[in-house]
């Protein structure tokens, strides 16, 4: 099973230290050799973003900075576990070696071979 875990922490303006860039370069290597781990990605602040909301037919696009959010997405992690507690305290691991915050967990579909050649030629069409 996949799972995606969704990093939620209040944002920082200045880039990780290197202490902390080192632990979770640590943690990183150890899970994608453990293979629980296949992929991870960090955030840039918030200014460098946008939101993009449909609402009722109507698109908007609002630019970062998110300054009226508490907590932001500070990254995400594909993980590989055996079931939904395997992926809680794989979880619980990352968040050990995090600072504070929280992670939001979901499963992922994982479409058939067909499904998937279905929806690339979907989107091929749009």
């Amino acid at each position: 099973m996949k799972f995606l875990s969704v990093y939620k922490t209040v944002e920082r303006n200045a880039p990780p230290t290197q202490e902390e860039m080192d632990k979770m370069g640590k943690l990183i290597e150890e899970g994608m050799k453990a293979g629980w781990l296949l992929a991870v990605e960090g955030c840039m602040p918030s200014a460098t973003g946008a939101r993009v909301r449909k609402s009722k037919g109507k698109t908007t696009v609002t630019d970062g900075p998110f300054v009226e959010t508490k907590e932001l997405i500070g990254g995400l992690a594909i993980l590989q576990a055996n079931s939904k507690e395997h992926a809680i305290e794989l979880t619980k691991y990352f968040l050990s070696h995090a600072e504070d915050g929280e992670c939001e967990l979901r499963q992922l579909h994982e479409a058939s071979c067909a499904e998937q050649n279905a929806l690339n030629q979907a989107v091929a069409k749009a």
